[in-house]
């Protein structure tokens, strides 16, 4: 049965395509929605940043060695994981092609889910399955909590933030004047939120140093040495220090450009380059983070392909992480505008003004919730989403369609048992059978690359200006 087994390998590594392509199709929104929706960008140019910045951070940013039992929701032994190598094979694959089933469901009617969330779902489907003692139910209680604090902590800094723009710049006599000096005071802390968490997602890769932060903390220690042992003071003072020299050329930028428009108009001029640097930094984390969503279960499938048995981490080849990344390229390319769309324009009306203060939100919150005083898993997507209604909200509860919305929450809620209850009828299929395995997956792929080639030719063509963004 080898041809079977190399067949079923490839059919795997199909699978994991097909959840990369997923998580550059709905999560790309993550990063440019806001940038379209406000007119920075335009779609064909919000999509080239986001496929360049995506693909940096998914293939030099991702990390080499990732956990087999995604985000600690199953507790399995070494002695139990060698027992269950074969069940975990199919399990995983399962989980990979249910959270993508789902995710495609989400991205052809514009909702934004959470990709995290959704191959959470598909395992914790697959540990009911196997043996539900497996399963870390508080694990699974954190994420239920990051549904509604996420959104909440990131629609209140938005709307904090907004207030703090409109109130020192857009509502005084001479908007234009004031904000050559307050936009790079403002900028500051955005500056220094991008620094100290670029630190997490690329400087520890490409200069390991004891005083880079890590997420690896020391336990047993005191708050305060925990903390320091997470985030030492060099990490700070680094952050602090690029902050200042990025807010210090902004403001001789601005002090004397020559601005085309006057009032609101020109001052939206200069924080449509704050989004764009924000945005990129957001896409930049996200391939960083979410690569390990399609490649993470492959990585376990590949390794008991391999070795004939599965640890609790595995290391990931160099065509798995190419796999991944060009995935997500692939996804944002073809069906990225779908749910772009929904944050930039449906939930509520964004300037670039609103949009950087909901992109800094975003940021700012899910560094936050990463701290080692919370730890809390969150989704990028729910973050941003919250934080877009928090700036809708500062015009009034008016502003905000609270039908899409409410909507989107729905698709939340759904995304975890979508996603695991379509796991365990597709393991059920499988049935540890080789032929069955094979058939199924032959099926719902084709059913899948006719529905979505469809789509596609049906959709808009990204050539079409959008805005007249940059």
């Amino acid at each position: 049965m080898m041809f079977g087994l190399d067949l079923m390998i490839f059919l795997a590594i199909l699978v994991a395509g097909y959840m990369a392509w997923n998580i550059g199709a709905n999560d790309v929104a993550n990063a440019m929605g806001t940038s379209v929706g406000s007119k920075a960008l335009t779609l064909r140019n919000a999509i080239i940043i986001a496929a360049v910045f995506e693909f940096l951070g998914a293939f030099f940013a991702g990390d080499a060695v990732t956990d087999t039992v995604r985000k600690g929701v199953l507790v399995i032994s070494e002695e139990d994981m060698a027992e269950l190598s074969t069940e975990l094979y199919y399990g995983f694959i399962a989980s990979m092609l249910a959270a993508a089933l789902w995710i495609t469901l989400a991205t052809r009617y514009g909702l934004p889910v959470s990709t995290t969330h959704s191959i959470v779902g598909g395992i914790v489907g697959i540990g009911i399955f196997i043996d539900s003692d497996l399963i870390d139910y508080s694990k699974v209680g954190q994420i239920v909590i990051s549904w509604v604090a996420s959104p909440l902590l990131g629609g209140i800094l938005a709307y904090g933030t907004f207030y703090i723009i409109k109130t020192m710049i857009l509502d005084t006599e001479d908007p234009i004047e004031r904000s050559r000096w307050m936009a790079p005071i403002l900028a500051l802390p955005t500056f220094f939120v991008l620094s100290l968490a670029l630190q997490f997602k690329a400087l520890k890769y490409i200069l390991p140093s004891s005083w880079l932060p890590s997420k690896d903390c020391a336990e047993g220690l005191s708050f305060i040495n925990s903390l320091e042992s997470c985030l030492p003071a060099q990490s700070l003072m680094t952050a602090l220090v690029l902050a200042l020299l990025c807010s210090i050329v902004l403001y001789a930028i601005l002090r004397n450009y020559e601005f085309e428009e006057s009032g609101y108009q020109g001052v939206e001029t200069i924080f449509v380059w704050l989004q764009v640097i924000t945005a990129c930094y957001v896409a930049f984390a996200h391939g960083a983070n979410d690569r390990s969503n399609a490649i993470g279960p492959m990585a376990a499938v590949w390794q008991v392909f391999k070795s004939g048995s599965l640890g609790s981490e595995a290391e990931v080849p160099l065509w798995l992480v190419l796999l991944g990344s060009l995935g997500i390229v692939i996804g944002i390319s073809t069906w990225g505008y779908r749910v772009m769309k929904t944050i930039g324009e449906k939930i509520t009306h964004i300037t670039p003004t609103r949009g950087f203060a909901a992109q800094f939100a975003a940021a700012t919150t899910v560094l936050i919730f990463s701290m080692p005083f919370l730890a809390i898993p969150i989704s990028t997507t729910h973050t941003l989403v919250g934080s877009v209604v928090g700036v809708g909200l500062a015009g009034g509860a008016s502003s905000v369609d609270f039908r899409v919305f409410g909507k989107i929450a729905a698709s939340w809620v759904a995304s975890i048992p979508a996603a695991g209850i379509g796991a365990m009828v597709l393991y059920a299929i499988f049935g540890l059978n080789e032929t069955r395995f094979i058939i199924t997956v032959l099926m719902i792929m084709a059913v899948i690359v006719w529905l979505v080639y469809n789509s596609i030719k049906s959709g808009p063509k990204v050539e079409i200006e959008v805005g007249n963004g940059a």
